[in-house]
């Protein structure tokens, strides 16, 4: 039986900020991976997985030594997505990217509606689990914990996700025009750190000022959560640019002739 207790043990030794770097190389070479196996469907698998993954991930949060008040988790693999997205646009079309869009919304939509109505069934009592099935007694809370949504923060996330995804689709697709296919770095760059400082403001003021019973000042959500994070996705996007032209070598050799590229 696989048993991963060594290597937590070995993981919880390690400075967060290691753990950061190695989720990122992680993140990073699943989307070139999956390309590579399979085209533009494995970077599209990879939005979807990536976005249902980001939402469970949020509500960990880790203390790093260069903040002051723990970070919550699941940034570098939702900025993942803007690389995979960027490399549909890049070398598959426009349409291509936007299809991997619309299928990251429809798999976390499916998954929730999924996790909810699996928490819908009713939790076994302890005679009815009895010694053999006592283990399980605990996982009916675990999931309703993970699992079911809040409202606001699930409106809130989806629409964020939308609004700041598709404008990373449009905004690469009009900078590679206006460049005329030249400095993938300026378009990738841009791209996803204006979509990425969008999302950070739909959902933060949907979040904690529009939706929220008790709205929080305006002035804490932008320089708390707005801000507070921002520079943390700005790492991210430049630190995916070197993946963005590796992207460029792991086409399959018949894609590489068909691919959309500059």
């Amino acid at each position: 039986m696989l048993d991963l207790t060594a290597f937590l043990a070995l993981m919880h030794g390690l400075p967060a900020e290691v753990s950061w770097v190695v989720l990122l190389l992680l993140c990073f070479g699943a989307v070139l991976g999956l390309m590579r196996a399979f085209g533009a469907a494995g970077l599209q698998a990879y939005i979807a997985i990536a976005v249902i993954g980001a939402n469970i991930q949020v509500l960990k949060p880790v203390q790093f030594s260069v903040f002051a008040e723990p970070v919550a988790l699941g940034t570098i693999l939702f900025a993942s997505t803007y690389l995979a997205t960027d490399i549909l646009a890049e070398h598959y079309g426009k349409a291509e990217a936007r299809k991997g869009v619309f299928l990251g919304f429809s798999g976390f939509l499916f998954w929730t509606l999924l996790m909810v109505v699996t928490v819908g069934f009713p939790p076994m009592t302890p005679e009815q689990a009895g010694e053999a099935l006592g283990w399980a007694l605990p996982v009916h809370d675990a999931m309703a914990l993970l699992f079911l949504p809040t409202p606001i923060l699930f409106l809130a996330s989806m629409s964020s996700y939308l609004i700041s995804q598709l404008n990373d689709v449009w905004l690469f697709d009009r900078l590679r025009a206006a460049t005329k296919g030249r400095k993938l770095w300026l378009r990738n760059n841009v791209s996803t750190m204006v979509s990425s400082l969008l999302d950070n403001v739909v959902f933060n003021l949907l979040a904690w000022i529009v939706l929220a019973p008790v709205p929080l000042p305006f002035w804490t959500v932008m320089t708390t959560y707005i801000l507070g994070t921002y520079a943390l996705r700005v790492v991210v996007a430049l630190l995916d640019t070197p993946f963005m032209y590796l992207a460029r070598f792991m086409l399959r050799p018949e894609e590489r002739r068909m691919a959309v590229t500059q």
